[in-house]
Parts: structure tokens; sequence; C-alpha cells
């Protein structure tokens, strides 16, 4: 499909500048929030009027965007929601008069690649993919085939997502979220529905070119089901199909802490990591629509560092050298996704 050649992710953990795998930050309140930087690339006069899912996507974007990409493609399931509530609180707070626009400016879906063009005077192909969970999957395809059409461009790919408060009660009432208060430490050894909140956004320099290259993305396969059995089925042939190269090293597995989804990542085990290490990332990014794009990220990290941070590891297989990873996420049972990344 394509090549990763630079990376760059804002998280709840150390990602961004000073980048620590190993030290696993711990969660407030059931929520994931990310660490965000001094943002020093950005004006003061600008970052002020900026909603928080803009700040972490253009501030993400920045050290990769000096490399002038042809296009700018992300994919974000709520872009800046809590902007979006904000204004529609205010038409109602000021009787439909008068309204500031900020808020309204910062809360479209489009508003992180809208202003990660204008920052960095990009006048190629920019466009936001909202498909819920499989919204970074949707960029990752639109990418793939901007490639195919365009093979020698270079395209910043990235997925994005907030914790808004309209958002987080919502998911929350509909158990999404644990009731109980724990810490992301614990999250697999709880035996309960729902799982922790989380946000972060991962960025990516893809082109068609494999010099120097992190990673490739091999393949991806996305579908909608709550039938395990088709999952199972479409996971069966997407193994035959890219099978050419060998198997995976290591599954990069969604697991959530959410027992009402354990028995689709026990039979994606079951399939693919009889004799492979398995690792598990939401401990560390939380749950949220776009944490596929933190896994990606996490792939390339450990195919580059050939290392997977302890509290990641479920289980280690009978080779430690990682050249091929699977990912599978799953958003609430519905919205399934296979990505093979390698070396």
């Amino acid at each position: 499909m394509f090549y990763i050649h630079q990376i760059t992710c804002i998280s709840p953990q150390q990602t961004f500048s000073d980048i620590d795998l190993n030290i696993l930050n711990d969660v407030a309140d059931n929520k994931l929030k990310v660490i965000e930087p001094s943002y020093e690339g950005i004006p003061l006069n600008i970052l002020r009027r900026m909603g928080k899912a803009v700040r972490i996507g253009v501030g993400s974007a920045l050290p990769l965007i000096k490399q002038k990409p042809d296009g700018i493609i992300i994919g974000t399931a709520n872009g800046g929601m809590e902007d979006c509530i904000k204004f529609l609180n205010q038409i109602i707070d000021y009787n439909e008069g008068m309204l500031a626009p900020g808020n309204f400016v910062q809360s479209t879906t489009n508003a992180v690649a809208a202003q990660i063009g204008l920052m960095s005077r990009n006048t190629g192909y920019n466009i936001t993919h909202v498909h819920r969970a499989l919204a970074f999957e949707n960029a990752m395809l639109d990418a793939a085939m901007m490639l195919h059409e365009n093979p020698s461009a270079n395209y910043l790919l990235g997925g994005l997502d907030e914790i808004s408060a309209y958002n987080y009660n919502i998911d929350y009432l509909s158990g999404a979220y644990k009731k109980e208060k724990i810490s992301n430490k614990d999250l697999f050894t709880i035996d309960s529905p729902g799982s922790i909140a989380g946000e972060g956004s991962a960025m990516f320099l893809v082109n068609k070119f494999s010099k120097n290259a992190i990673a490739e993305i091999e393949a991806l396969q996305t579908l909608h089901t709550d039938d395990i059995d088709v999952v199972k089925n479409q996971l069966q042939l997407f193994i035959e199909k890219n099978n050419a190269s060998g198997k995976p090293d290591l599954l990069l597995s969604g697991e959530n802490g959410d027992n009402r989804l354990t028995d689709y990542y026990t039979e994606i085990e079951n399939e693919v990591a009889k004799n492979i290490s398995v690792a598990r990332f939401k401990q560390m990014s939380g749950e949220y629509p776009t944490a596929s794009a933190y896994a990606v990220w996490l792939a390339c990290m450990i195919l580059k560092d050939q290392n997977i941070p302890a509290h990641a590891v479920k289980k280690i297989g009978e080779t430690k050298k990682y050249e091929r990873i699977f990912i599978y996420n799953n958003y609430k049972g519905t919205q399934h996704s296979f990505i093979l990344v390698s070396k």
C-alpha cells in the first residue's frame, strides 16, 4: 500500500518529545488525557483560539509539515465536539443574537486539516474522513489510492480524537466506560463491562518509496458486523491473501478491558497468535474511535526499536524479532479493522 517515513504522536503517555514507552501514566477519573506539549511552533494569538482537538492535531503535525507534503488526509470521529457544544450553547445564551465565531470555526470536523493547511500554506489535497471508529482506516485507504495515482507524492496522514464532556457523558450512560474507578494498570484484570476513555493524535508522513522507511502498511481491511463468525471468516481470508511474506511476529490487540468484547479478541488470538507474541495498547491510549492510529504509531516504534513495553506484553512468542505486526481493533463490537504493518 505505502511506506511510513516519519511519525509523531501526542497521547496520554510520553510519546511526543522525550519518548519513554516504558513509563505508563495513570488515569484520572477513568480518563486518559493527553500530555499537551508547549506548542512552540504555533503563534500564541492562534493557539489561544484553538480547541483541544485542533491543538493536538496541529501540534503533532507541525514536525512533519516541514517536509511540505502534497496533501493532508485526516481521520476523526468527532472533530472538535467540545467547541461544537460551546457554540450551540451560545445560540441559546445569546438568543440567536451576535455569536462569537471562534467556537464554530474550531468545532467543524475538518478544522484540523484546514488549520494544518493554512499554517503551512499547503494548497494541495485536503480532506477529513469522519466514519466513527473507521475514520483513520478510511484515511489510510484514501492515502493509498492517492499514492497509486500520484506515486511520486508525499502525504500527511493522521488520526485524532479528544475526550469531550458531551461524548463522554453519552458513552458513559450507554455503558461504554466502567462504572467503578480503576487504574489503567488494572484494565485487563477487572472482569466488568466498559473501558476507560482516551484521546490522542498520531501523524505519519507517507509515500511509495521504501528507502529509509520506518515501516510499510502492507494491507488493511475493515468491516461492520456484530457477528463473531463473520469476523473470523474475514480474518481467515485476510491471512490467506497476505501470507506470502510469512506469518506475523506480533499481534497488537485493541483489547480494552470490556468483558463484553473478550470473545472477539480471544478468537482473533486463537486464529493469529498461536506461537507469536501478543501485546495490547489501550492501557496506554485509552478507548476512543481513532485509537487504531495510536496502534499504528506504536507498531512503527516496535519495528524501529525492536522492543515492546513490558506493561503492553500479554504473551511472548517463539521469536523476539519483530518484522511483521498484525493490528486488530474493535470498537463497541460493531466496527473492526485488520492492519498489517511490516519492517
